[in-house]
């Protein structure tokens, strides 16, 4: 663990670290990563603004989660990033709460979007009679502020008022207060995973039944059956990759947060950071989900990176 000091024209100063044999790896691997995972997200982003055709409830909750992953790309984990190499430089209070709002922020909005596009999947595949007069744009706008709004309230509360300190580096939601982190985890976490494990569960049912239902009539017309079964089936490995993804990556690190405290704080630092990166990784999963499995993306990565959105007026696509 690194230590920091102060020398004496008052700057701090950096011991026993291997910062200098991180540094190239990490800034190469920034570069990759700047170029691969922020590009595809402003590619949603812009496919879901230029094109009518994706202005409906479900693009607009698209368009949120595409935002808060972007927003987390651009702000966060540059912060953590440098933190990685020179973790002395965030010692100062304000920029270590700073950090850690914006952490939480990004973070837990993004995982409250992936709970509201759950909800929003769950009444289109098991209520499609209903789904429209449920789920509106007044509605979708209400999921939003609420997915913005609830980590902003909770985040502050933790970081400015019960933020554990460290006299070696910045910790993010490690409070010595229990009940801070179970409210916190379980509003910011463990209930929208409940929501989302119960949704996509009710909704692979769904489809399983309907794909069974299709394969009995399916001797009516053979060639029809096979294709909308080949589609339930596709669309049902599609939810079973993002849910167990989704738990895979933050399951870990919300355990950590837990019991931690309980165990008088003897989970390394290192490891809860490393768990914090596999949860971040869930943003970077995220834009891979469109890219591969749906195919009005494809459509409209192929039209706003030829150039052919800027040669004429293609708002009005069909992409689906």
């Amino acid at each position: 663990t690194p230590t920091c000091g102060r020398t004496k024209n008052g700057h701090q100063e950096r011991r026993g670290t291997t910062a200098q044999i991180l540094a190239p790896v990490i800034i190469n691997f920034k570069k990759i990563f700047d170029m691969i995972y922020i590009g595809m997200i402003i590619l949603v982003i812009t496919s879901v603004i230029y094109f009518r055709q994706l202005h409906t409830p479900t693009h607009y909750l698209i368009l949120s989660l595409a935002v808060a992953d972007l927003l987390l790309g651009v702000i966060v984990l540059p912060f953590s990033a440098v933190l990685i190499v020179n973790p002395c430089i965030y010692l100062q209070t304000f920029i270590c709460r700073v950090r850690n709002i914006c952490d939480m922020l990004m973070s837990t909005t993004s995982i409250l979007n992936l709970c509201c596009i759950s909800v929003d999947r769950y009444h289109a595949v098991c209520q499609p009679l209903m789904y429209r007069i449920i789920i509106n744009v007044r509605v979708t706008v209400g999921m939003t502020a609420v997915s913005w709004s609830l980590p902003v309230l909770i985040g502050i509360g933790i970081t400015m008022f019960d933020q554990k300190k460290s006299k070696t580096r910045c910790l993010f939601f490690q409070s010595p207060n229990l009940l801070f982190l179970i409210i916190g985890s379980g509003v910011l976490f463990y209930l929208p995973a409940v929501i989302i494990f119960t949704t996509y569960l009710k909704i692979l049912m769904v489809a399983q039944r309907q794909a069974r239902a299709i394969k009995n009539v399916a001797c009516l017309s053979i060639k029809p059956g096979k294709m909308m079964n080949k589609k339930q089936n596709k669309a049902t490995r599609t939810l079973a990759i993002v849910i167990g993804f989704f738990f895979m990556c933050w399951t870990p690190f919300f355990l950590c947060i837990l019991f931690n405290p309980l165990s008088n704080n003897s989970i390394p630092v290192s490891v809860m950071e490393s768990f914090k990166w596999l949860g971040w990784s869930n943003s970077m999963f995220n834009p891979l989900v469109y890219a591969f499995f749906y195919s009005w993306f494809r459509s409209a990565f192929r039209m706003i990176i030829s150039g052919q959105i800027f040669q004429g007026d293609f708002t009005n696509s069909k992409l689906f």
